[in-house]
């Protein structure tokens, strides 16, 4: 397994994350634990959760899933460099969700409970919070470093200025601030690389992509469709019959280059200069299997241009649309 640091921190983390959105409403408590297990047994030491997930009706099944995974003992914690999220609703009180320091409170304590542990590696924003204050959030944050209960904070979805805003705020109070960023990004979707990542960059941020396959669509949809193992539908469906010849060449690429398209999509997130570990969320083994394969395809200047020319991305704003 390869290591990296989270973006400036001293925080060494797989080149890999595992998400575990799926545990639960996809995937049964046994499977995801052995699924856990195999993930620590292949170097994978980097776990993202949320505690919103398990469904509407479940909220925090996910994390109580990895809570009992934990309590098996092993050092499955201590092995472990754990990230959960919050933000979303969890009940219908007013004050429930979203970044107020009242929320921050409760909504860390229930999930340290749920994850049956005491800490919490990377307490992460789900999404920008445009009601509340920076120095409000960042006290907040503070006052649950300072009891020991969560070491570093990150933002999901985030805008550049979000993020711009955020570390400026804790400089001013001579705080850390966020330590990453996860974003959806992969070859169909690159609108990050307008400003967000250069904004994650400029402030020592680690990008942590999630949906790297854009939902199967990067994966070989259309070899599996040919061998009728697999049927797209809803949006997924729309987005292949708009870019079905744009998916059909990548696909071709990847068969030259030797690999699956999957395998092909997720190493080239491994070589952007700004990704630290792509999100990969397997509802099996076999799922994480290929993950893990992604980690031995090494791209060319040739190949990489090539992806591009597929699937053309982005220049840093404004240089983008504008001298």
């Amino acid at each position: 397994m390869q290591y990296s640091h989270l973006g400036r921190s001293g925080l060494k983390v797989s080149r890999l994350c595992l998400g575990t959105m799926n545990f639960g409403p996809h995937t049964a408590e046994a499977d995801a634990h052995a699924i856990m297990d195999s993930a620590l047994d292949a170097g994978i030491n980097f776990f993202d959760t949320a505690n919103v997930y398990g469904g509407s009706g479940r909220r925090g099944w996910t994390e109580e899933i990895i809570g009992r995974w934990f309590a098996q003992g092993g050092e499955r914690r201590e092995r472990t460099v754990l990230a959960t999220k919050l933000y979303g609703t969890m009940t219908d009180r007013p004050n429930e969700s979203r970044l107020s320091a009242l929320n921050i409170r409760r909504a860390l304590d229930a999930s340290l409970k749920r994850l049956q542990t005491d800490y919490i590696d990377i307490y992460q924003f789900h999404h920008i919070d445009r009601d509340t204050p920076w120095d409000e959030i960042w006290q907040a944050i503070e006052v649950a470093v300072q009891q020991g209960k969560i070491l570093y904070s990150g933002s999901s979805n985030f805008a550049g200025w979000h993020i711009a805003q955020a570390q400026e705020a804790a400089r001013r109070r001579n705080y850390t601030g966020l330590v990453s960023e996860q974003s959806i990004y992969n070859l169909f979707r690159r609108e990050v690389e307008l400003e967000v990542i250069p904004a994650a960059q400029q402030y020592g941020l680690g990008l942590i992509p999630w949906s790297p396959l854009q939902g199967g669509l990067l994966g070989g949809v259309l070899k599996k469709e040919r061998a009728g193992v697999r049927r797209t539908q809803s949006r997924a469906a729309e987005t292949l019959k708009e870019h079905r010849d744009q998916i059909q060449q990548f696909e071709d690429f990847a068969g030259e280059l030797g690999h699956e398209p999957g395998d092909t999509a997720l190493a080239w997130l491994l070589h952007q200069p700004a990704v630290t570990a792509p999100i990969v969320g397997p509802r099996t083994q076999e799922q994480l299997d290929a993950a893990i394969r992604a980690l031995d395809v090494s791209l060319d200047a040739a190949a990489l241009k090539r992806l591009d020319d597929i699937f053309p991305g982005h220049r840093p704003a404004p240089e983008d649309y504008a001298w």
